[in-house]
């Protein structure tokens, strides 16, 4: 993977190549962050529907704790808000296949870090599980697979008030 624009320097310990750089993105959503390499997420396939975006940036949402959101690098109007689905179905597993595994790079289940992606239908806030994000946190590559069991693609998670609810 190259290197994005960014801050970077270099130095020479032994026959490795040290690089340290930083970068900043700019979002539309959240103005410009500043990003660190450890940072940034492979997906080799892209998401379902944004399969040229290839590299992502996971942000705590700052008003609250159970969303974060998946910023594209490639588009910075592209942001989606993910949640731990074990956090509303407890009893929420992901079936894989094994080549979700091969290609996750997957040696134990503690790698494996699942979110869903929210979405917005009508007045109801839902989670998809039938196609979950899997991330290698050691690897820092992650797919967004479809599980091998049937899941519900739109699981309810909440209703929005009514102020938030748009009018015709």
């Amino acid at each position: 993977m190259n290197l994005p624009d960014g801050n970077v320097s270099a130095s020479f310990v032994g026959q490795r190549i040290i690089r340290n750089w930083n970068m900043k993105i700019h979002t539309t959503r959240f103005g410009a962050i500043d990003i660190e390499p450890d940072d940034i997420l492979f997906f080799r396939n892209g998401l379902l529907g944004f399969e040229d975006c290839r590299h992502w940036v996971l942000l705590a949402d700052s008003d609250n704790t159970a969303v974060a959101w998946l910023q594209s690098m490639q588009q910075s109007d592209i942001a989606m808000p993910v949640v731990s689905p074990r956090r509303f179905v407890e009893e929420y597993q992901v079936r894989l296949e094994p080549s979700d595994v091969e290609l996750l790079q997957l040696t134990a289940v503690e790698q494996a870090f699942v979110l869903g992606i929210v979405s917005r239908d009508d007045d109801t806030l839902t989670v998809n599980l039938r196609a979950p994000l899997v991330i290698n946190l050691d690897r820092r590559i992650g797919s967004q697979v479809v599980t091998v069991d049937n899941q519900p693609m739109q699981y309810d998670l909440a209703t929005l008030p009514t102020s938030l609810r748009r009018t015709a």
